[in-house]
């Protein structure tokens, strides 16, 4: 349950993250209304406070936060731009995840 409760946060700092800096893209390099950056900015808030919800020390959560972001960024590549991973951004995205395992779930002494 505290893995789930775990991934849960690093999902949703994903989510706030990613789609928090998109609409500030979409003001910046699209030209869309100021309200997207306004409201970008707030859900970059929230993407600041939810990672204080994991229960280890920030260096360890940020670090193992990096590897879900890696995978987050090309899923959201992938079905919001329409540019599917290739088969090396596949391998990377495993190789992220196994260091997220590896720095918060492994068991240590």
């Amino acid at each position: 349950m505290i893995i789930a409760k775990s991934l849960f946060y690093f999902v949703l700092a994903g989510l706030c993250e990613i789609g928090g800096g998109y609409l500030v893209w979409l003001w910046l390099r699209e030209n869309k209304s100021l309200w997207l950056a306004l409201v970008g900015a707030i859900v970059l808030i929230f993407y600041g406070i939810i990672p204080t919800f994991q229960p280890a020390h920030f260096g360890r959560v940020y670090a193992a936060y990096g590897g879900i972001f890696i995978v987050m960024s090309m899923l959201w590549g992938w079905q919001v731009d329409k540019i599917p991973p290739d088969k090396l951004d596949l391998i990377g995205a495993f190789i992220a995840l196994i260091g997220v395992c590896i720095i918060m779930y492994w068991p240590r002494n």
